[in-house]
């Protein structure tokens, strides 16, 4: 299991934001589990990782066009 927090730390950068250590983290997933419960994370979990995923296309199509309305600049 800590193998998964270092993981989920290093994911969110919580160790170099504020110097979460590894007794944080746990007390941090406790409170997240008494709130949502264990059957609501995974679908909190696959919310944000929709998100994530939308929001990286979403930035590829952006630097994309960006770079055709460069080309078609230099071109005129």
């Amino acid at each position: 299991m800590s193998q998964y927090l270092l993981i989920i730390c290093e994911g969110i950068n919580l160790c170099v934001m504020g110097r979460l250590g590894p007794t944080e983290i746990i007390l941090i997933v406790a409170v997240i589990l008494l709130m949502f419960g264990g059957k609501k994370i995974p679908e909190l979990m696959k919310g944000l990782g929709n998100g994530i995923k939308e929001f990286k296309n979403a930035s590829k199509e952006d630097k994309s066009a960006d770079k055709k309305e460069t080309k078609e600049e230099t071109k005129e």
